[in-house]
């Protein structure tokens, strides 16, 4: 007998937070109806829905993983797709302040550079071979609709071509980025929203595509380059993608924005703190104009901490914890969110229990990427609670890693920290607590 408080699920907004949390959905619901605002391109290319899109975006190991669980056999769909397989450690020059380049090694963990369209339209292809899955493009979610006592979410209100709708759900989850609906339904049923902590970064980046010049015969694929904190915020990403071409991003915060002007983009490239960028790509021949984008905070709400909350109702991806784009953990952490939401549905979990369980089922995968962001505070500049400890994590951080420089099994211990495969703790076990101490 079919299961009715699992016949039907909605899902808002088709970025890779909604396409992820619709698969995990979609082995669990007679069907799944994902509402998309866009009217989603059939190929690679960027949408008005996801402004950031064309910027430098990073598919940690971490994401991958989770990727690979929700859709398996989805490393081959990147690669077929023309995304570039890349050995973390060698194929990314890796300069830091005292670390240029960071000791260059094949750390036996592999990910895949590409542009965020491309990830999204891989990912979009998998997610319409489910035969319950639906996707309503060009319609716009206007509000949620309670039952009658205020105790669950039972339908979804949204603008169609055709004229206003109201969709059943047993189940409705917010992966838009915003936030507004659930924050908005919360206010008209009197109940509590959830306390935010926010990091203001005033971060600011301008990005562009340039051709990989085919005679580039340097020893790494791809180059990241960090500020020299705090005396300057200026950083860049150049990273290779699909057809041949480089995905360059520049950024800086506090007011440091790269200009859109092609000439005073380059400036800003070269007035990076190394030179490796700018030789590459001073003669690499553009393909788009400069785009740019800005991010006033990061964000995390904590809906672990509510008392009570609406069944049949979840936030997930940005609309739960936005982080810095610097460090390119979004589209990993919604894809690990996901993961975890198949599992309690496969658990069996009841509608009334689910929310509950999965905001504290998912504090873990959070933790890491928010305690990265807490490195914002270099910055003095940057708005927010300073950790009593803040020059403590500092100098542990420094310490940690002159240790990983020397030491392989701890350079990759950092890597399979950052790139979301072990948790934060991982880095504080007593005895390399005891070794990186010692460094102090």
């Amino acid at each position: 007998m079919p299961d009715l408080a699992r016949s039907h699920a909605v899902v808002i907004g088709a970025g890779m937070a909604g396409l992820t949390a619709a698969q995990a959905i979609s082995g669990h619901f007679g069907k799944v109806t994902i509402i998309e605002r866009d009217v989603l391109p059939a190929e690679a290319v960027p949408r008005s829905g996801t402004p950031q899109a064309q910027h430098a975006h990073m598919l940690l190991a971490g994401g991958l993983k989770a990727l690979q669980t929700l859709f398996p056999g989805f490393e081959n769909d990147l690669a077929e797709a023309g995304a570039v397989n890349i050995r973390t450690g060698k194929d990314i020059r890796f300069e830091r302040p005292g670390f240029d380049p960071f000791p260059i090694r094949d750390l036996g963990i592999h990910i895949f550079c590409m542009s965020r369209p491309l990830l999204e339209a891989v990912t979009r292809r998998r997610v319409l071979q489910s035969p319950n899955i639906d996707i309503r493009v060009h319609s716009r979610v206007t509000g949620l609709v309670a039952s009658r006592d205020a105790t669950r979410v039972e339908a979804v209100r949204y603008d169609s071509e055709d004229g206003p709708v109201t969709l059943e759900a047993n189940l409705v989850v917010e992966a838009s980025g915003r936030c507004g609906l659930t924050l908005r339904l919360l206010e008209e049923l009197s109940l509590q929203k959830p306390e935010a902590t926010e990091i203001g970064i005033d971060q600011a980046y301008a990005s562009t595509i340039v051709e990989r010049p085919p005679d580039h015969n340097a020893d790494w694929l791809g180059n990241i380059t960090l500020p020299s904190a705090p005396a300057s915020s200026r950083g860049a990403f150049l990273f290779p993608i699909e057809k041949q071409r480089w995905l360059l991003s520049v950024g800086g915060n506090h007011g440091d924005a790269p200009p859109g002007d092609r000439a005073g983009f380059m400036d800003f490239v070269r007035s990076l703190r190394t030179p490796t960028i700018y030789d590459a790509v001073r003669d690499a021949r553009p393909l788009t104009d400069i785009v740019r984008y800005q991010l006033p905070c990061s964000t995390r709400r904590h809906f672990e901490r509510l008392e009570s909350f609406p069944a049949g109702l979840l936030a997930t991806g940005d609309a739960l914890c936005r982080f810095n784009p610097v460090f390119g953990q979004g589209m990993s952490v919604a894809a690990q969110e996901a993961v975890i939401l198949d599992r309690l549905l496969a658990e069996g979990v009841p509608m009334e229990r689910l929310a509950r369980d999965f905001f504290a089922a998912i504090q873990d995968t959070i933790a890491t990427p928010w305690g990265v962001a807490v490195s914002d505070f270099v910055y003095p500049a940057t708005r927010g609670v300073r950790p009593a400890d803040l020059a403590q994590r500092l100098q542990y951080g420094m310490a940690l890693t002159k240790l990983a420089a020397d030491d392989p099994e701890v350079h990759r211990l950092t890597v399979e920290v950052s790139q979301l495969l072990k948790p934060q703790a991982a880095l504080r076990e007593p005895a390399l607590a005891a070794r990186v101490i010692s460094l102090i």
